[in-house]
């Protein structure tokens, strides 16, 4: 069976690929959207890839236990024993496929964002397109920061804003954000947006909530002081994680 290590080792990659991009959002915790097609090719690709090699790799077993008919019995066990132990060692490498491909990582959440130095957009101080008609606006934590510290029309005074985020905690007793990752084509290069909530009890670590509520200004725009935004809440929700748990680059 050792010599089949291989080829199920490519198959648990690539059946791990696919459960997590043909039968299931889950993909959406690790890279953007765009990306599935090329997951789901690499996945059935491995796939194939490893059924193919596991029956040529059986074929040429019975080739070789043909050959080795003729020979002699002794020299022939001395030989198999020989090689059976190093391939062993391999399946150890099966673990983490399986692993992959029966327990998925959980997307990236509070201790990846606060490992995150704060991070602004590189822009400076102008004004920004007019928000549409009516409240509240949806607005991703991305928008609402860069309109908060950089919009030099204050497009968002007087408008009711509505979030969505996973809550973080801050190093003052009773200081919470409201967060979210960004990414610009996967987790690994993820940055943070995060949101000063006032007005409202923080919940636990990691919750996602829906804040809708008013920019409350604070700070020169553009400087330090103005960051992180501000937000007067006047109503809070408990969501369920969203299938897409990252904000993406425009």
């Amino acid at each position: 069976m050792s010599r089949y290590g291989g080829p199920v080792l490519l198959c648990l990659v690539g059946a791990a690929a696919l459960r997590i991009t043909l039968f299931s959002d889950l993909y959406l915790r690790y890279v953007q959207a765009s990306l599935r097609p090329y997951l789901i090719v690499a996945g059935a690709t491995l796939i194939l890839l490893g059924i193919t090699t596991a029956v040529l790799r059986g074929r040429t077993s019975e080739d070789a236990a043909d050959h080795d008919h003729h020979h002699d019995h002794h020299h022939d066990h001395h030989h198999d024993h020989s090689h059976r132990h190093g391939p062993r060692i391999a399946w150890l490498l099966v673990l983490p496929a399986l692993a992959l491909l029966l327990f998925p990582p959980p997307a990236l959440g509070s201790y990846s964002a606060e490992r995150e130095a704060a991070q602004r957009a590189e822009q400076g101080v102008g004004t920004f397109p007019a928000l549409p008609a009516g409240n509240p606006v949806e607005l991703t934590l991305a928008e609402f920061g860069s309109r908060a510290i950089y919009d030099s029309g204050r497009s968002l005074t007087g408008r009711t804003v509505r979030m969505t985020g996973f809550v973080t905690h801050g190093a003052d007793a009773g200081t919470w954000y409201l967060t979210r990752l960004m990414v610009t084509c996967c987790a690994a290069d993820a940055t943070t947006s995060k949101v000063e909530i006032r007005g409202e009890d923080a919940p636990p670590t990691d919750t996602w909530v829906t804040v809708t509520g008013t920019w409350h200004p604070k700070g020169a725009l553009g400087s330090d002081a103005a960051w992180p935004p501000v937000l007067d809440a006047g109503s809070l929700k408990t969501v369920k994680q969203p299938s897409d748990p990252y904000e993406t680059r425009p």
